[in-house]
This record gives structure tokens, sequence and C-alpha cells, in this order.
């Protein structure tokens, strides 16, 4: 694919393209894992992880595979890293792993890495599928963290408990609670709420879309300014 432009696949991974969002691919972990920020944050990172490094390694090798067993190979290659990921978690983030449990081992059915490896990486050279990568990681992770912090606010009245498990234990100034006085929303935490938190965050999302795309159209329409005479 010629001509990549490097910003619109940063814009796209962020926000135009946000697979949790717009595609809403990988919902069971975005819905599963999200009771809490740590949580969101750890599944955010190991999912770019997987992301960044099967789409080098799928855009290395897109001349050898033959399209008949591309999706094979695909997942074989996913299945991978997702194995070297869930062992580096498992000796190095053991409490974090106990807690995000299986939802790790089920990143390689994720649709959002392998649909960026046969839209994207599949088609494209190793420096754009790396990028590609790392912004939809990072757009996902930013939908896993939002989503887990605002129902752990309202189910719990907490905010980045626990961070030390991912990120040691400099993280427990990051904690924010409301105190013990507050009386959450169950169904924040619930299932529920998982949904309600996830179509709250859509419809902002549209919001602030179709805002930005009356404003480009209003400044479109603007006749031009007149020259000032010097």
């Amino acid at each position: 694919m010629a001509d990549v432009s490097y910003g619109k696949i940063v814009r796209d991974g962020l926000w135009n393209n946000n697979q949790a969002l717009v595609a809403l691919l990988g919902l069971c972990p975005l819905l599963a894992t999200t009771t809490s920020a740590t949580n969101g944050l750890g599944m955010g990172l190991a999912t770019t992880a997987v992301l960044v490094m099967s789409n080098i390694t799928i855009s290395t090798i897109r001349s050898l595979v033959r399209p008949e067993v591309r999706i094979p190979v695909y997942v074989v290659v996913i299945a991978s890293f997702v194995t070297i990921v869930e062992l580096l978690m498992r000796a190095y983030f053991y409490e974090l792993y106990k807690v995000l449990g299986i939802f790790i081992a089920l990143i390689v059915v994720n649709c959002t890495i392998l649909g960026r490896a046969e839209a994207f990486a599949s088609k494209n050279a190793v420096g754009p599928a790396a990028l590609d990568g790392f912004s939809m990681g990072l757009g996902s992770t930013a939908a896993l963290v939002t989503l887990g912090g605002l129902r752990e606010l309202l189910g719990q009245g907490s905010l980045f408990a626990q961070a030390n498990l991912l990120l040691g234990d400099w993280a427990k100034v990051l904690s924010l609670s409301l105190g013990d006085n507050f009386h959450g929303a169950l169904v924040a935490i619930l299932p529920p709420g998982a949904f309600l938190g996830l179509g709250f965050l859509i419809a902002l999302k549209n919001v602030i879309d179709r805002r930005a795309a009356r404003r480009t159209a209003t400044a479109a329409a603007a006749p031009p300014q007149p020259a000032q005479a010097g």
C-alpha cells in the first residue's frame, strides 16, 4: 500500500477508527475486565504489546505466506506472542495476572488483533504496521482505562486502586478514594454497568464527532475574507 500517512494511522488508532468505540471489536475483554482502571490498563498494555509484535512479524513475512493459509498463520503468530505476554505477566505481575485470569489467553481470539493483521499489517511495510499496532493498542487501552475508571469510581468510590500490582509500589500515590462512607452504585461494577458505560462512551464520541463535523462544514461554507489593503 503506497503513500501511507503516519498522521492518519495515529488519528485512526486513537480516535477515528478506535476499535473499541467504532468497530466494537474486542468487546469480551473490554466489558469483562474493566471493573477497575488498573485492570483496564493491564489488559490494554498486554493487548498493545501483542498488537505491535504481531503486526511487525506479519508485515515481515507477508510475502512468504500464501493467501490460502494466511489466517491460520496469523493466528499462530498471535498465539505465540500472547503466550510470551502471559508468561511475562505470570513472572512479574502475578497478582494482576490472577485478576485478569483467562482473559489474557483470550487475546488470541481478539478480533482487533486479527483484523489489523489482515487489513493492515499484511499489506504494509514494517514501520507503518508497527505504528498501526501501537496506535490501535493505545486507543483500545484508553477505552479500557476510561471505562474501567468510570465503573470503579461510580461503583467503589476509588480510582486506580491496587495500581501497585502493575506499576510497582510507587503507584500507590495514584490511588484515589472518596472515603469509606461512599456508597457506590453496585450496578456499575456488574455486567450491566459495563454495557451502560460503553454506551455512554460511544455516545460521547459521536457527539464530539458531530460537533467537529459541523464546525468543519461551517468553516468550509464561510465566504473568504477580503484581503485588507496595505
